[in-house]
């Protein structure tokens, strides 16, 4: 999937390929949700397509999906992220985006504005299981009011159709010193997804691309309100709600060039080229051996049979592709096959429980032989790559 991101001239930012790869989309999907997933066969979990997260079995209709790897591209990297960067989230999706942005912006501060309590609660869940909790904040809130007393805000996403009377608000939040805003503005139908970057008091926009996202939710849940039991926590609510609608419009300057001028100063040098596909294989071939040293340590055998395939998929599109160095290409395969083949031998003759096998300890032991081979083979070729 990233490769095609990538030769698609979709993905450019080294930061954002790495975070792909450290961040398992999986592990952002409830697991009754992964059953219903593959009970009906929809597709692969890692396709260029939305994948679904959430659903209400009372109502059917109401799912919710994390946005495909592609939009996710376009959504990070039109922000122009910094490292330092504050990021405001509209819609949670599962925390999937804000993770990869966390990655992106590792010394700001991140806050995810989420109307429906359940998908918040999941949100958090997944945010606490990656310990970033210091660094990203949950909050049940109209997204649409913003979180003005944080403000100013480098960057605001909204990963929901809005419209564009709702826009003001947000606005008025983002940094005077070139606040990005970037959101898909429009009606229920069609939205233009809009890069906006603030310049003082002037606001221009570049529309990037038109799309169909469902809209933002929010409405807050008749139980959230519940859980508000401060009048003047309720006020403030119903205030921001009357300052919205005596806000004046803004004028927004429909332009390229500020932007593009704006864009080359926000990028990191290193940026502002297209990713090299070299560097690209030398960071799998040094995930691969990373994944290689975890697989040792905790000797699961399910997760070793699902890393050996995915192993396998990079040589596939390492030997397929005509860039950088090769010279332990057919000895990787002929071990990735040995493998496939003591992993097949481990569940053929495991006993009840684990280890109670002589015939599975001998194989076993073949296995950790032959993967320690195959680390050193990824090791010789990332010293070719380094070379080069």
């Amino acid at each position: 999937m990233l490769y095609y991101l990538i030769s698609g001239g979709h993905l450019s930012d080294i930061r954002l390929f790495k975070a792909f790869l450290e961040l398992n989309l999986m592990e952002f999907v409830p697991l009754r949700v992964r059953k219903y997933i593959q009970k009906l066969h929809i597709g692969n979990i890692y396709e260029d397509s939305p994948t679904l997260f959430y659903f209400d079995k009372e109502h059917p209709e109401n799912i919710r999906t994390i946005s495909a790897p592609h939009m996710i591209v376009i959504m990070l990297q039109n922000l122009l992220l910094k490292e330092d960067d504050d990021l405001l989230v509209l819609g949670a999706k599962s925390g999937y985006i804000s993770a990869l942005a966390h990655k992106m912006a590792p010394k700001g501060k991140i806050k995810i504005l989420e109307a429906n309590s359940r998908i918040a609660k999941i949100t958090q869940r997944n945010i606490e299981k990656l310990n970033l909790q210091d660094h990203i904040e949950v909050i049940i809130k109209n997204p649409l009011e913003g979180l003005p007393k944080f403000s100013p805000w480098q960057k605001i996403l909204v990963t929901g159709a809005i419209e564009t009377s709702r826009i003001n608000t947000l606005l008025n939040q983002l940094d005077r010193k070139q606040g990005v805003l970037f959101a898909p503005i429009g009606g229920e139908s069609v939205q233009d997804y809009t890069q906006i970057l603030r310049k003082n008091d002037e606001y221009y926009a570049e529309v990037q691309l038109q799309v169909r996202f469902t809209p933002l939710i929010t409405q807050l849940e008749v139980d959230e309100f519940k859980l508000i039991t401060d009048y003047e926590v309720l006020n403030e609510i119903e205030t921001e709600e009357e300052e919205r609608n005596n806000e004046k419009p803004i004028s927004i300057i429909h332009t390229k060039k500020i932007i593009d001028e704006i864009e080359s100063k926000a990028k990191p040098a290193k940026l502002k080229e297209k990713i090299d596909i070299s560097t690209i294989f030398k960071i799998l071939l040094e995930n691969i051996d990373q994944t290689i040293i975890e697989l040792k340590q905790e000797k699961k055998i399910k997760n070793w049979k699902n890393s050996v395939d995915n192993f396998d998929l990079v040589l596939k599109i390492f030997k397929n592709s005509k860039i950088g160095p090769k010279s332990y290409l057919s000895s990787m395969e002929k071990s990735i096959n040995q493998l496939k083949t003591y992993n097949f031998n481990v569940e053929k003759y495991r006993g009840k429980h684990s280890g109670s096998n002589i015939e599975e300890l001998n194989v076993f032991q073949k296995r950790l032989d032959e993967i320690e081979n195959f680390q050193k083979l990824i090791r010789k070729e990332i010293q070719i790559f380094e070379r080069h």
